[in-house]
């Protein structure tokens, strides 16, 4: 498990020293690792695949750490820059609704303090993106299931051919549907509540957002994911962002619940 400043506050980790560190499988070697002649892993190794031959998502990653520390360094861990400004990439910047433009400048200028997931809710699936904690792939057939440190989340992405359905209630992952384009699962997922955040500056999700994620194994350790927010009450029209992920060896996963001996949310200000 791994801590993000900023993220809730000040983090307490009761939880990762309850029982000994060898009882927590974190130093435990993954199985199957392809090895270069000196024996460290080959990141570079084909994409493994599942009996049907499709490329195989298994195993645990992590957003790859990109620019996101200062120059003297960071106080706990990097994070991608998409994490404070999902649009980082984007030349011409997102292209928001007036009130959505507002309400991130209105929730920049008060420090993200109004931030959900400081008040420890579920901060959604493009958070789980660029979050760095750790999350662990599990695919069967017909089903992708994602197991996540941040407040011990999961996610089910069905790839045996349904329909989304009709939502009669929302839920903070949305429902999601995937397919296979050649080598790319395509995931369409919709039913999320109002009001969750894209990033720490407080770009806005509605519930209308309909958002589509094109999923690709580059090779044993790389893989990429395409993300396309479709949500015409925050946004004039669709954008995409790319985000790179790292699979993450030796290692599993440690709950992380912001709740537990949570103190931070009555000490954020704002300006």
């Amino acid at each position: 498990m791994k801590m993000v400043p900023g993220f809730v506050g000040v983090v307490m980790i009761s939880i990762a020293i309850a029982s000994p560190l060898g009882a927590q499988w974190l130093s435990y070697p993954t199985a199957g690792v392809p090895r270069l002649p000196n024996g460290s892993p080959n990141l570079e190794a084909p994409t493994p695949r599942t009996p049907d031959g499709k490329p195989d998502f298994s195993g645990i990653w992590e957003p790859e750490p990109n620019r996101g520390c200062p120059a003297d360094g960071c106080a706990d861990m990097q994070v991608p820059q998409e994490f404070l400004n999902i649009g980082f990439s984007l030349k011409d910047g997102l292209p928001y609704q007036p009130w959505a433009a507002e309400a991130r400048r209105t929730r920049m200028e008060q420090n993200g303090k109004d931030d959900p997931v400081s008040s420890c809710k579920p901060g959604g699936i493009v958070k789980l993106h660029t979050t760095p904690q750790l999350r662990k792939i599990i695919q069967i057939p017909g089903l992708l299931v994602t197991l996540n440190e941040m407040e011990a989340q999961y996610r089910q992405i069905f790839i045996d051919g349904r329909p989304l359905p009709a939502v009669d209630k929302t839920a903070f992952n949305g429902y999601s549907v995937g397919k296979w384009e050649g080598e790319t699962l395509v995931v369409q997922s919709t039913g999320f509540p109002d009001g969750e955040w894209l990033d720490r500056n407080g770009t806005p999700l509605t519930d209308a957002a309909k958002i589509t994620e094109r999923i690709h194994r580059v090779n044993y350790g790389k893989m990429e994911v395409e993300v396309t927010i479709d949500d015409p009450k925050a946004y004039t029209r669709p954008w995409t962002i790319k985000l790179t992920h790292r699979i993450v060896l030796d290692t599993d996963l440690i709950d992380y619940i912001c709740a537990e001996n949570e103190r931070d949310v009555g000490r954020m200000i704002g300006k």
